[in-house]
């Protein structure tokens, strides 16, 4: 498959998996459009186009020519510049079966200096839930400047840059991957109705993903509540590029959420949640993000032939 159509369909997926609704990123994008057809023809070379096709800011096709075929792909959690060493070197050990395509989970390069940007559909996620879309913008806006303000000093193409150095096709789906994890999740909750913290649990212990990491000694965890305690109405917060707005306990709890079910929680977060009455459930970071891979690949590998090889905290598991 063309390197332009694997992240079309990433694109794609990411969207069919996104939890808000979808005529929300059709007027997105519609906006971005007429955003675009208003600038002068100076202002359009300084335009991002990707924005006119892509709502998520933090997956980017960052190197590469979209018209090559690819038919080995790599994919990490994390992929920097000691992986893409390691890509070079073994393509030059084994030239007949190279890797094309680097694909790491987490944003780099002009992905990871706008993340911040894709914060935005946390809002309409916490108005899905009963939060007033004014309190939930509010929050989440002051987060996102926030962010902004700490990676702003970066150097963000330092890992991009070494793509290009060593000739190496790079992208990075991470919004896209998170969306997968949180459908999910919400189809089983919804499907198997956890009444108790411990139904939940045993629910997330069911999955490799997460029985992987419970063997690597990174269990889900509870960290607010009790095993026996009813979980209530369920919150499960795994997308948006990264953690929301810390005060916006107060307004979950408002809107009647019983339990959050989350990927991890700063400590910043954490002292929030303290002494709420709000259970929090932590299913763990890299096993979350290894769930939502998996379930993006097995639909991209139904359209494309190509072979995923993993590294970099990236275990391949199909359904």
């Amino acid at each position: 498959m063309k390197l332009k159509k694997i992240y079309e369909e990433i694109i794609r997926e990411g969207i069919a998996a996104d939890p808000r609704d979808k005529r929300l990123i059709q007027e997105y994008l519609q906006k971005q459009k007429e955003r675009y057809q208003a600038l002068s023809s100076q202002e359009k070379i300084n335009f991002d186009k990707e924005t006119l096709s892509n709502p998520y800011a933090d997956s980017r096709l960052l190197n590469g020519d979209p018209g090559i075929d690819i038919k080995t792909a790599i994919v990490g959690i994390d992929i920097d510049s000691s992986e893409l060493l390691f890509i070079n070197a073994r393509n030059n050990e084994n030239k007949k079966q190279k890797i094309d395509l680097a694909i790491s989970h987490h944003p780099q390069g002009i992905a990871y200096a706008s993340f911040h940007d894709v914060m935005d559909m946390q809002a309409d996620i916490f108005h899905n839930m009963g939060v007033p879309i004014n309190i939930a913008e509010g929050l989440v806006d002051e987060r996102k400047k926030e962010v902004e303000r700490r990676i702003h000093a970066s150097n963000h193409h330092r890992v991009t840059d070494m793509a290009k150095l060593l000739n190496i096709p790079f992208m990075c789906a991470h919004t896209p991957a998170d969306n997968h994890v949180v459908s999910f999740l919400n189809k089983t909750f919804e499907a198997k109705k956890p009444q108790r913290l411990e139904d939940i649990m045993n629910i997330l212990d069911s999955f490799e993903e997460y029985k992987i990491s419970k063997r690597e000694h990174v269990s889900p965890n509870i960290l607010f509540g009790k095993p026996s305690d009813r979980a209530g109405k369920l919150f499960v917060d795994m997308t948006g590029g990264t953690e929301g707005p810390k005060d916006i306990v107060d307004n979950l709890l408002q809107a009647g959420v019983g339990t959050l079910v989350g990927m991890h929680l700063s400590e910043e977060h954490y002292k929030k949640f303290q002494g709420k009455h709000i259970n929090v459930i932590i299913a763990g970071h890299i096993a979350s993000d290894n769930l939502g891979l998996n379930l993006l690949l097995d639909k991209i590998e139904k359209t494309a032939k190509i072979k995923i090889l993993s590294f970099s905290g990236f275990r391949r598991i199909k359904r």
